[in-house]
């Protein structure tokens, strides 16, 4: 994809993955939106980043989705790239009761907001200049992660879910991206802190290259040393046709 000169919307922007993403671009000359519920850190931000543009958006809401992305259409009608990087992480039980409240947040958040996010702006991308969608996705994707079952189950649908969005919309024009990060120290599982953890740095040269964790091990039993998974996906930490 163009790598400077894009007008970005980065679900999820005010921290973590998203917010180290919304930097790296920024710094690179894009213009940038990011999105997302927590007004505070949103405002952060974008006070740490003269002229970035912050929007609140639940992309668990179909209401709030709709109408949140007419008026930033609306105010920046040159959006090109979407990034649905929106998520939560909680532990679940796959061997017991269902909690139903983390259920539906979880698919609502990590698999709902990602297809309504991109249905919601894929009429106006269509119409622009290198039009990308990127999805967030994570290599729990590929190697699940026993505890948050319904975590790595949702990343599991969005990978599927890319497969199919790329083929169809490459019909219009958009690319779609996808990006499945390994462990990286964000507010997920309060990962801050952990060391085993890669950090969420990102360079503003090369954003989808800075995390290398070809030789990171994990606790949880995942590869040292993670495979090339088929359909154009690097389950290393690398974005899948991001070039």
């Amino acid at each position: 994809m163009k790598m400077t000169g894009n007008t970005i919307l980065i679900t999820g922007g005010g921290s973590g993955i998203g917010r180290a993403l919304a930097e790296a671009f920024y710094r690179l000359g894009n213009k940038v939106i990011v999105s997302g519920r927590r007004e505070m850190r949103l405002r952060t931000t974008i006070d740490a980043n003269p002229g970035m543009v912050a929007v609140e958006l639940d992309v668990r809401d179909p209401q709030d989705i709709r109408l949140v992305t007419e008026q930033i259409i609306a105010k920046h009608p040159m959006l090109n790239v979407l990034i649905n990087n929106a998520g939560i992480m909680h532990v679940d039980d796959a061997a017991g009761t269902v909690d139903e409240d983390l259920l539906v947040a979880t698919v609502t958040t990590n698999l709902g907001g990602p297809i309504r996010m991109s249905g919601a702006l894929i009429p106006h991308l269509s119409k622009q200049r290198d039009p990308v969608i990127i999805n967030v996705s994570s290599i729990l994707a590929f190697v699940p992660l026993a505890p948050t079952a319904i975590y790595s189950a949702t990343k599991a649908a969005l990978h599927s879910y890319t497969l199919s969005q790329r083929y169809k919309l490459s019909k219009l024009g958009i690319r779609v991206i996808e990006i499945a990060p390994p462990w990286v120290r964000t507010e997920l599982l309060n990962s801050l802190e952990e060391e085993r953890a890669l950090r969420s740095r990102i360079s503003s040269k090369r954003p989808w290259r800075s995390w290398r964790p070809a030789r990171t091990r994990f606790s949880s039993g995942l590869p040292r040393k993670c495979a090339q998974i088929p359909g154009r996906t690097n389950t290393s930490g690398w974005a899948s046709s991001m070039t």
